[in-house]
Formats: structure tokens, sequence, C-alpha cells
């Protein structure tokens, strides 16, 4: 039986960079009612699973009591937030890290480097692209990520960028090069995320089932990165039951699938 439902976030949940659609929202409420702890995992910061998650489920009717079977597992698990409110009415800051690895500051730059380094020599390297005030190499505290335009760059435009993942391939293969004690994994649409051995999903996942007192039999995984190379690919190495998905429509099929079952 399971009592786990993880997901990665952007194109698995929502079309990447922009709040869950609102049926999505209302399927991952009626999960927590049906039962289910509801457990997104994914390179983004927190402050984007508030954006992106919190707040439409929020908008969708959540309540204190619901958003206390939520966790959000940020930076691929690296960091976890629980809600610890009185089951009342929602507060953003009753969310709590529970816990955080950073990397160290030497560590962080020798990332950026390579990454800004690899990008440049194959022609990658998009600055003139940015919107004001964006950047594209982003450091999320316990990995660093590359967004080849930026965070606030359009969804068609991020679609088009590299959907065959091969400019991202290229980048990922000469910053292992210059930085081979780093982990660099594709994601989303355009970003790459680096990290230290060992601090990818199965980080996370790990993490998850010691927070939660679940095993991983107990455990469905969502995610449309589940080839090798892609950063849901360690939650199937792990051995975690994982459903494909190309989109949220998919994911709302599934769930829906689940929800019907019960």
């Amino acid at each position: 039986m399971k009592k786990v439902l993880s997901f990665d976030v952007d194109q698995t949940l929502n079309v990447a960079k922009t709040p869950i659609p609102r049926e999505i929202a209302e399927l991952l409420i009626e999960c927590i009612r049906a039962g289910f702890y509801i457990c997104p995992i994914s390179g983004q910061k927190f402050e984007q699973f508030l954006i992106q998650i919190v707040n439409p489920m929020k908008e969708a009717g959540a309540t204190g009591e619901d958003f206390a079977r939520l966790h959000l597992f940020v930076a691929q698990g690296t960091q976890y937030y629980r809600y610890e409110g009185d089951g009342g009415e929602y507060r953003e800051e009753d969310w709590k890290k529970v816990y955080d690895y950073p990397l160290e500051e030497a560590e962080v730059k020798k990332i950026f480097s390579a990454l800004e380094t690899a990008a440049r020599e194959l022609g990658f390297w998009e600055e003139k692209k940015l919107k004001e005030g964006d950047e594209i190499i982003e450091n999320r505290l316990s990995q660093v990520t590359f967004s080849a335009l930026g965070q606030k760059a359009g969804t068609k435009e991020k679609y088009a960028w590299d959907p065959d993942c091969k400019k991202r391939e290229r980048i990922v293969a000469r910053a292992k090069e210059l930085a081979p004690e780093f982990c660099f994994e594709i994601g989303g649409t355009t970003s790459i995320n680096a990290f230290l051995p060992g601090r990818n999903k199965i980080f996370g996942m790990e993490h998850l089932m010691e927070e939660l007192k679940v095993r991983k039999e107990e455990i469905l995984y969502f995610g449309d990165m589940t080839q090798p190379g892609g950063n849901d690919f360690p939650v199937v190495e792990l051995g975690v039951e994982t459903i494909t998905v190309r989109s949220h429509e998919d994911t709302g099929y599934a769930l829906r699938g689940i929800l019907g079952v019960l």
C-alpha cells in the first residue's frame, strides 16, 4: 500500500516555471484527504515551491491541516521544509526548515566557473537574452543551477531552446572535465543542477523515508526526466516505483486513476 506520492515539479506538475494548474492543485488536495503524504522533490528553491505549488493549493482550498501532509524537498532534497501550523488558517511563516546541507563558498565558485566556461566555449552562453535582473547561474545554497535563458524567460522560449537535451549534454560533459569532483544533472527545460556527489534525488528520497518513517515500497514517484542522466533517474536507480510522465496532464490522468481505485 502506498503512503507517499512524490513528484518532480516542472513538466510533471506544471508547465515549466509556472504555478500548477487549478486541476492539479485540487487533485493534490484530494490525495492528501485520501490519506497520502504529498512530497514534491525538485532542484528549485523554496520560494519557487511556494509560488508554484503552495499558493495554488491554498487558492484551491487547502487548509493548514492539509498542508501538514505536504512535505517540500527543495534542491533535490538537500533542503527539507515542513508545515508546522496548528491546523487552522494557513500561514506562510509556519513553514519550517528541518535541515539544509549548503555548499561551501569555494565549492560554489568552482561550479560557477565550470558552468560558465563550458557554456561560453560551446557558444551556449545566452547573456544577451536575459531579462532585466535575471541571471544564468544561481546559487541555491546546497546546489548551483544553470538556467540557459534565466528564470524569467518565457515558456515557449525555454521549451524551444534544448528540446532534445543535446546542448546541455555537451555543457555537462565539458563542466565535468573542468570540475570532476562535482555532479552535473540535466533537469527542467534549460537547467543543469550541480552538486556534491551523493546529493541527488537518492539523497532526498533517503531523507524523505527517514523523516516520514516510510519504506521505499510505500512511495510512488512521478517524473519526466527518468532516463539515464536525467535528474529523476536516481529515483529509478534507488528502486522506488516510478511513473514516467511527459506533462502535468499525464500526472493528472494517473492521479485520477489512483483516486478512482480508492
